[in-house]
C-alpha cells in the first residue's frame, strides 16, 4: 500500500477564512479519496457532526473516522482499537468533556480541536497505509 497524507488538505480546511469545516466535514472531505465519496457528499455528510452532533456527543473527529475507516472496509477491531487509544489519550470521546479539560487547561476550542484532527488525520493515514486483515 502507498502511504497516505491528507494533512495537508486537513489543514488548509481547517484554516479556511471564506467558512467553516467543522471536525467531521475536516475529515470526511480531504478522505474522500478512501470513501468514494464526492466533496459534496462528504461535506454534506459532515454538516450535522460537528461539536458532538450539536450537542456535545461523540466528537464528530471521532465519527468521521469511524465512518472513513468503515467505508475503507475496515471492521470492529480497528475501530475500537482507535476509540480506545484515544480515549486513553484524552479521557473520553465526548466533545464536551474534550472542551471541558481543554478550557480547564487554558485551551482554546479551536486550537483544541484542530489538535485533535490533525492527531486523528495522522491515525487515518498510518491505519490506511497498511494492509487490512480484516
Amino acid at each position: 500500500m502507498k502511504q497516505m497524507n491528507h494533512l495537508p488538505e486537513v489543514e488548509n480546511l481547517r484554516s479556511c477564512t471564506e467558512r467553516h469545516y467543522n471536525c467531521a466535514q475536516s475529515l470526511l472531505v480531504p478522505f474522500r479519496d478512501v470513501t468514494g465519496l464526492s466533496r459534496e457528499e462528504s461535506d454534506r455528510l459532515g454538516n450535522l457532526f460537528g461539536s458532538g452532533m450539536h450537542h456535545g456527543g461523540v466528537c464528530g473527529t471521532i465519527t468521521a473516522a469511524t465512518m472513513i475507516l468503515s467505508l475503507a472496509g475496515f471492521g470492529k477491531e480497528t475501530s475500537t482499537a482507535m476509540m480506545r487509544e484515544f480515549k486513553e489519550k484524552h479521557g473520553s470521546l465526548q466533545c464536551r468533556d474534550l472542551l471541558a479539560v481543554s478550557a480547564r487547561n487554558g485551551i482554546q476550542r479551536k486550537p483544541h480541536c484542530d489538535a485533535l484532527v490533525y492527531e486523528i488525520t495522522k491515525y487515518l493515514d498510518g491505519v490506511l497505509s497498511t494492509p487490512n486483515i480484516n
